[in-house]
């Protein structure tokens, strides 16, 4: 109950602080005429991203491009967007996995491995950012935005595949629990070059951790919060660089988009809930195929 307390208090002061900042503008009521669309724009982008875990730069780069924003400014303002809804849907995924500890000990079990994935991953995911934004030139070959793009597409489109095939050819194996030695291994390296990614697209991390555990047989409620918890974490990790160094955030566009990101980031676990489990991880490999699909620069 007082985790569920806690998130609800954060939440609170988020719109509180929203509503602050939006007061002090100069001309708040041009602002919101201006700009006030792209709240429906963080409300989608959000629902997507803390139902699957993908992210939502995927849904906000498009309409950056459109507004012809640069490489810098589109990814510091999804960081900062995704700052907003990604950490709403963490803080009501992990009110969620506190409620199941105390009212569900049946299905908790399967949950129980939850704070040491975010224990591994979020460290390393920071740290594949941080490597990313501070020696770009280090990562000159891999970092091609075309190159980068294409290859991340046709990397989303195969782990969509092989989720279907999860659907069709693992119908009745049990749920797995419990990491074994090669789940650290590769726990790490998803993390780490995830982060990268990351740094690069402003989505990633999340997406090659939900996939992962959907297709070890995790639990896919439990795979898709443990990479909205990620994600937060690492675009928290990622905004620091914008903030400082770039400073690049398009910040009336991150005010009125942020404040729907919230919005979607609360919502998205009862959409996520409505679904079973198969239909979940259908509607799961069918956003990252799309995911992949719009990442090819075709």
């Amino acid at each position: 109950m007082s985790l569920k307390l806690s998130a609800t208090q954060i939440r609170c002061f988020l719109l509180l602080l929203w509503i602050g900042i939006f007061l002090s503008q100069a001309e708040p009521l041009i602002l919101a005429l201006n700009y006030g669309g792209f709240t429906f724009l963080g409300v989608l982008g959000a629902v997507f991203a803390n139902s699957t875990g993908a992210g939502g730069g995927v849904v906000f780069m498009p309409f950056f491009n459109q507004l012809e924003f640069s490489v810098a400014t589109s990814v510091a303002t999804s960081f900062a967007i995704q700052c907003c809804g990604m950490t709403a849907g963490a803080l009501t995924w992990w009110a969620y996995y506190g409620k199941l500890k105390s009212t569900n000990p049946t299905e908790i079990q399967d949950w129980q491995v939850l704070p040491k994935l975010i224990g591994i991953t979020v460290p390393l995911s920071i740290l594949g950012v941080w490597l990313v934004q501070i020696l770009p030139q280090t990562f000159a070959y891999f970092s091609d935005p075309q190159s980068l793009h294409t290859g991340f597409g046709i990397f989303s489109i195969c782990l969509a595949v092989a989720i279907f095939a999860t659907v069709l050819l693992l119908k009745n194996k049990p749920l797995k629990s419990k990491l074994e030695m090669f789940d650290y291994f590769a726990l790490v390296i998803i993390a780490f070059v995830g982060g990268g990614i990351t740094a690069w697209l402003s989505i990633g991390v999340g997406e090659l951790l939900a996939v992962y555990l959907i297709i070890r047989g995790f639990n896919v409620t439990l795979a898709i919060a443990a990479a909205v918890i990620l994600s937060a974490f690492t675009v928290w990790g990622g905004i620091i660089f914008h903030l400082v160094e770039t400073k690049a955030v398009y910040w009336p566009v991150v005010l009125f988009a942020g404040m729907g990101a919230i919005v979607g980031g609360v919502l998205a676990k009862q959409l996520v809930l409505y679904f079973s489990a198969r239909n979940l991880k259908l509607f799961f490999a069918g956003w990252v195929f799309l995911l992949g699909i719009s990442t090819l620069p075709l």
